[in-house]
């Protein structure tokens, strides 16, 4: 009886290994890096950036919570754009969110991304 309730132990454990794993990685925080095309001041980039976040808590994403996310602000400056490009792409994030095409283009040249892995979405 001893061996009947060891070998049932053992595959009970083997079926529950797989979902606390699972459950274990969903448990990381990811981190979304955000370029945006604006002034940090501007309304109107303050406002889409207050529309992703919304987005992405009807998803079930929250700052702070199961999400990190860093801003830069390129106010449509070359130079700013690059230099924040290459500090997001500096950490490692999950996902890269441009908004513009200065941004984007930024974006690609520092990661060396491809037009089919980037949505261009304005």
């Amino acid at each position: 009886m001893r061996r009947r309730e060891f070998i049932i132990l053992l595959g009970g454990a083997a079926a529950v290994w797989p979902l606390v794993s699972r459950a274990q990685q969903s448990d990381q925080i990811r981190r979304i890096g955000v370029l945006m095309n604006r002034a940090a001041d501007a309304p109107e980039g303050q406002a889409r950036l207050a529309a992703f976040k919304r987005s992405l808590e009807k998803l079930g994403w929250t700052e702070g919570g199961n999400v990190r996310i860093d801003v830069c602000w390129g106010a449509d400056d070359l130079d700013r754009e690059r230099q924040c490009a290459t500090d997001l792409v500096g950490l490692a994030p999950n996902i890269l969110f441009a908004s513009g095409t200065l941004s984007v283009s930024a974006l690609q040249r520092v990661s060396h991304s491809t037009t089919d892995s980037v949505c261009k979405c304005d």
